[in-house]
């Protein structure tokens, strides 16, 4: 049932894409909306936890807001990464954290992976390959990608803090410390690079609102809570589907025509998290 809820977050990130296809805000003011309102819906179950708050030690509160400024580089860089290439390229390649973070699970938190859960993550990962060789555009593209790729690297390092903060905190108060602080990251870039934060219309504000609820919310929450009961690269492995679903998306709402490429590698990831829910189960 674990796994289940995990699978749906992964329905609801899938639609960030969308979202971010529909904005015309810059990509720090878009990700500064997304995380102020995940803030603001979360503020009241936050005030419920307020005795744990009063609890946490300094070294649980740092991890926590270090963990949401790499969270908040991180939706800077997709959302700055879908100005410039596919759907399908962008999301796979920010999926490729699940090697980064099946990596430091062994050498951070001495996890050990067998040979099937190694060969199920990177059977997965050769499907999420496949998905981005069909995106065959050039020139923008390639920088698409390396904001992909950078944001892919901060999205492994903030599930292996979010994997040691939730041993001791409950998602409520973990996801809340987070969300503060990728918000305050991403508005002191924002002002830093002279973006105002007003004037971008209603679609903006929407398309944060609905990230928030959608993809952050029902999404990375979900990820946040499932830290404490699955291993972290399982969570990661699950997060494979999200090009999948996405080009889906894409097809139906903007014209994004998948290829064969797309539908080989989206079966291979359904077998390589089959695999690997087997292996952990």
């Amino acid at each position: 049932m674990k796994r289940f809820v995990i699978l749906m977050g992964v329905a609801g990130v899938s639609l960030s894409a969308v979202f971010v296809r529909w904005s015309t805000a810059p990509s720090l003011v878009l990700a500064f909306y997304r995380m102020a309102f995940s803030a603001l819906l979360l503020a009241p179950l936050a005030v419920v936890r307020r005795e744990e708050f009063r609890a946490l030690r300094r070294r649980e509160t740092l991890l926590s807001l270090l963990s949401g400024a790499f969270l908040g580089v991180h939706f800077a860089c997709y959302f700055e990464s879908l100005r410039w290439t596919s759907i399908a390229a962008a999301v796979v390649l920010v999926d490729t954290e699940v090697l980064f973070v099946a990596l430091a699970s062994v050498l951070v938190l001495g996890k050990k992976l067998s040979g099937r859960a190694w060969t199920a993550v990177l059977l997965a990962f050769g499907g999420g390959v496949a998905v981005a060789l069909a995106d065959a555009s050039g020139g923008s593209a390639l920088r698409g990608n390396l904001f992909a790729l950078t944001g892919s690297v901060c999205m492994a390092v903030y599930t292996m803090l979010g994997a040691v903060c939730r041993r001791s905190l409950s998602t409520t108060v973990y996801t809340s410390l987070v969300y503060v602080s990728a918000t305050g990251t991403v508005l002191a870039a924002a002002l830093a690079g002279g973006w105002a934060l007003a004037g971008w219309g209603p679609v903006n504000l929407l398309a944060g609102l609905g990230m928030a609820v959608f993809c952050t919310l029902l999404g990375h929450s979900v990820f946040s809570w499932g830290l404490k009961y699955l291993p972290p690269a399982f969570i990661s492995t699950a997060n494979l589907l999200e090009p999948v679903l996405a080009s889906v998306w894409g097809l139906l709402l903007f014209k994004e025509r998948p290829g064969p490429l797309v539908v080989l590698g989206g079966g291979i990831i359904l077998l390589g998290i089959a695999l690997y829910s087997r292996e952990e189960a």
